[in-house]
């Protein structure tokens, strides 16, 4: 199965310990919530190409892996921006405190399967966890799954050139999540294009293009 499809199937984010239950009509997304919540396809996606050219010289300098720098400065971009910290779930609108950022892993037994990383600011500790838990996904096949913070879902199709992807929607997770293909190398910069996919509920099209222009400038701060 390839990550592509895989990542159709998020686990679903409902039996949670540490989520909140917040009433719609008291928060700035209760006109999303009356329209979106029962729309046959509440789900957007935002296209944007990024210049990429400073993850590509860290990784070949630093080694870090280029899927971790890139799955970092998602988190960043998100932490700026409140409306990721809310997601519909069923029928309900939870808050989170915290964000975790999802990758897709190959693991021992040729398939794949679902790794959760917490987002911490430190790019360090960052790094050690998606080493970590990367590692310990692949070896035993085994979802590492995080319930209690709020999952950005990526899927990396590294060895294939496209130009995005929609109608990711499959009715069972809401999750916001992008996916992007190989990087192309130009004269003077590196470009990688990625799919932002959202539900309506949780953010309008003004954060995320807000979040796609700080996803940008995170990495330019790298």
């Amino acid at each position: 199965m390839s990550d592509f499809f895989y990542s159709v199937k998020f686990i679903y984010r409902n039996f949670v310990e540490k989520m909140i239950e917040v009433n719609p009509a008291e928060t700035s997304r209760a006109y999303a919530f009356e329209m979106w919540m029962k729309s046959p396809m509440p789900m957007v996606t935002f296209f944007k190409t990024l210049d990429v050219s400073r993850l590509v010289r860290l990784s070949l300098k630093k080694g870090f892996k280029f899927n971790m720098l890139m799955c970092w400065c998602v988190g960043r971009a998100a932490t700026q921006i409140k409306e990721f910290y809310m997601l519909p779930v069923g029928d309900r609108l939870i808050r989170y405190d915290d964000i975790a950022v999802n990758t897709i892993v190959s693991n021992n037994a040729g398939e794949v399967s679902s790794c959760d990383i917490p987002f911490s600011d430190d790019l360090l500790a960052f790094n050690t966890d998606y080493l970590r838990f990367s590692r310990q996904v692949a070896e035993s096949c085994e979802n590492h799954d995080i319930t209690d913070k709020m999952v950005i879902g990526t899927s990396a199709l590294a060895g294939f050139d496209i130009d995005g992807v929609v109608g990711m929607y499959s009715g069972i997770f809401n999750n916001p999540f992008l996916i992007w293909g190989r990087y192309r190398r130009g004269w003077l910069k590196t470009r990688l294009t990625v799919s932002f996919q959202f539900h309506h509920t949780q953010m309008d099209g003004a954060h995320a293009a807000r979040f796609l222009d700080l996803l940008q400038k995170e990495i330019y701060r790298l």
